[in-house]
């Protein structure tokens, strides 16, 4: 029996885009692992002598990050209508929401909106970025910094190619941590919710047995009553 106050259909409208996407960012772990977590211990065997054994992984995850930036628009058009399904979800649930709702799929949305954020902000940037090749690399001038230089706006004149492929990376595995973190929340509400409809069953079960046995009381008590 699903909990009262619970809306199943909605929920399965958020956790699946929520699963698609992680299923999506699973596919550019393998291009993300040798280019933000490890570092090589060998070349690979086509790899030109005299290069860092993380170059030949930059240019799997450059490459990659082309063709799916040149993807048709049909891809792009496929993986907006799942973040939509996703809000749409979360506007069902919210709509006259409970107490757990609010905590719950409150904390779910502000963390879905995070991952949107970071999709708009760092992914698609970066997307056009690589395709365009407009990577920086200028040196710093002296006494300037790389924080003061985001503030203005003008870091990509100095961001080079391989920190903004890890940029990429690291987004992708901020993205993932995210969603993992909506899915958690939704599970949180399911058990929780579960559990109170277990508690207000039991305390029901035990009004209707009180009251079963206060009426067997009264009604052995009218027969004694008559045999006297």
């Amino acid at each position: 029996m699903a909990p009262k106050n619970s809306s199943p259909f909605a929920t399965f409208l958020i956790v699946g885009p929520t699963c698609f996407f992680l299923g999506i960012l699973f596919a550019l772990f393998p291009y993300d692992y040798h280019v933000l977590w490890t570092t090589p211990t060998t070349l690979p065997s086509d790899a030109i002598p005299g290069t860092s054994p993380r170059d030949p992984y930059f240019t799997l995850q450059e490459n990659h990050l082309k063709f799916l930036h040149a993807s048709p628009p049909l891809i792009s058009r496929m993986l907006h209508i799942v973040i939509g399904t996703g809000l749409l979800g979360f506007m069902m649930k919210l709509y006259k929401p409970s107490e757990a709702n609010m905590l719950f799929d409150g904390a779910s949305l502000v963390l879905y909106m995070c991952g949107i954020t970071v999709y708009i902000a760092n992914i698609v940037k970066g997307l056009r970025t690589v395709t365009a090749g407009a990577y920086g690399g200028q040196p710093l001038p002296e006494g300037e910094s790389l924080v003061g230089k985001i503030q203005e706006g003008n870091e990509g004149d100095y961001i080079g190619r391989e920190d903004s492929l890890r940029v990429l990376a690291a987004s992708n595995t901020i993205l993932a941590l995210v969603l993992v973190g909506v899915l958690v929340l939704q599970a949180g509400q399911w058990y929780a919710q579960r559990k109170e409809a277990e508690e207000i069953e039991a305390m029901d079960k035990a009004r209707d047995e009180k009251k079963r046995s206060g009426k067997e009381g009264v009604k052995e008590g009218k027969e004694g009553k008559k045999k006297q």
